[in-house]
């Protein structure tokens, strides 16, 4: 009975995730091609996502601690409500308003939506520690499955954000979307018992950043890896291939068709990682192998670009594409282990403290993508990656492979 309620409320969690993944993929496209065509620099352009993921470091660290205190359940609806909090106010923008007040209303609007992503996505994965009982492997599968399925949802909402916003306009696609949410938290509501994991949460602030070795560690490899990320995807690779030529329709479908094969080279990842009965031994290094092998990708893509290849947008799609196959593992990797390393009490806590640190690399990396291009074209965002996971591929080497005391 246990195993299969377990099942009923990951499968309840993932759907609910899916939705939430579905709409915030949308807006990062409804934003960003928006804008764009309003005539927005590269870096302002980077500006309105700032906020979004500054928030949502503070929104990791205490959304872990009141889904611990509260449950999971409940803090999965609180980000389900945020979100439509934000997308109904960036639909009331003016288009009479100056663009300084329209770029203010529209980063703390973004503040409000990445405040929602990250208490929903700690939410959403601590719930997984919780659902998936002791049997061999079967975190490892649910957590792969869940991410990678997640970010082939994120795929399709950038396609569903630029179909959205050629069809029902900014304000008409954020109304659309609101309402899709609105259904999901009635769901959430209704079938899922209100305190699933909720337990007594840390009471000072040292207790709650006093993380296990094996967590802190991740925590500083997860803030390389996904600086490594955005610092080319979320500015300079839209700009370089649409200075390229391309249209809206093909930038933001090439995202889409990159963010859901990651997803599903994420839901795979297992198959191609050799599993250990202590569920570490041979997991860990495996994540140093493929942390390695991913700062090869784009510090490679640096020396084409600078050497003039030819036909560079085809050469950047084809190693992106590589990195994305790569990252999607390395993701996937660092995902399990945190759940394998955080302890079963207060899981939420850890992987909120994770998720702050993946927030802070999210955050360096959009703010680099915007100067960097600015100052170096797509090259300079490369290079910036290389660097990033090359830091991260360092710190994985100091990872334990054997679980810390309970």
């Amino acid at each position: 009975m246990a195993a299969a309620s377990g099942a009923r409320n990951y499968a309840i969690v993932t759907a609910a995730y899916w939705g939430f993944t579905l709409t915030d993929g949308a807006l990062r496209m409804l934003v960003l091609l928006h804008f764009f065509r309003l005539g927005y620099s590269p870096f302002t352009l980077a500006f309105l996502f700032l906020l979004y993921e500054a928030a949502g470091i503070g929104a990791n660290l205490i959304g872990g601690w009141l889904a611990t205190r509260f449950g999971i359940a409940r803090m999965l609806a609180v980000g389900l409500a945020t979100q439509i909090i934000g997308f109904l106010m960036l639909s009331a923008m003016s288009p009479d308003w100056a663009a300084a007040v329209s770029v203010a209303w529209v980063v703390v609007a973004q503040g409000v939506c990445g405040v929602a992503k990250d208490l929903t996505k700690t939410a959403s994965k601590s719930a997984i520690k919780l659902t998936s009982g002791d049997a061999p492997g079967r975190l490892f599968r649910w957590v792969a499955f869940f991410t990678g399925s997640k970010n082939a949802m994120k795929g399709v909402g950038f396609f569903l954000g630029g179909l959205l916003l050629e069809v029902l306009g900014f304000r008409g696609a954020l109304w659309v979307m609101a309402a899709g949410l609105a259904l999901i938290l009635a769901g959430v509501l209704l079938a899922l018992p209100p305190l699933m994991g909720k337990a007594k949460a840390s009471t000072s602030v040292r207790a709650l950043f006093a993380r296990n070795r094996g967590v802190n560690l991740l925590a500083a490899a997860r803030i390389f890896l996904f600086g490594a990320r955005d610092v080319w995807l979320v500015v300079g690779l839209p700009v370089f291939l649409y200075a390229a030529g391309w249209t809206f329709t093909m930038v933001g479908g090439f995202l889409a068709l990159w963010t859901i094969g990651y997803g599903i080279m994420q839901a795979a990842a297992p198959a191609l990682v050799r599993r250990s009965a202590d569920g570490l031994s041979t997991e860990v290094p495996a994540a140093r192998l493929w942390s390695l092998l991913l700062a090869l990708v784009p510090l490679a893509l640096t020396g084409a670009l600078l050497a003039g290849v030819t036909a560079p947008a085809l050469v950047v799609v084809a190693g992106l594409a590589l990195f994305g196959f790569v990252f999607a593992v390395n993701s996937s990797l660092h995902s399990y282990l945190v759940l394998a390393y955080a302890g079963s009490e207060k899981a939420a806590e850890d992987v909120g403290f994770y998720y702050a640190a993946n927030a802070t690399g999210r955050f360096g990396g959009i703010l680099l993508s915007g100067l960097l291009y600015g100052s170096g074209g797509l090259p300079a965002c490369l290079a910036g990656s290389a660097a990033m996971l090359a830091a991260c591929w360092a710190v994985t080497l100091g990872l334990p492979t054997t679980r810390p005391a309970s």
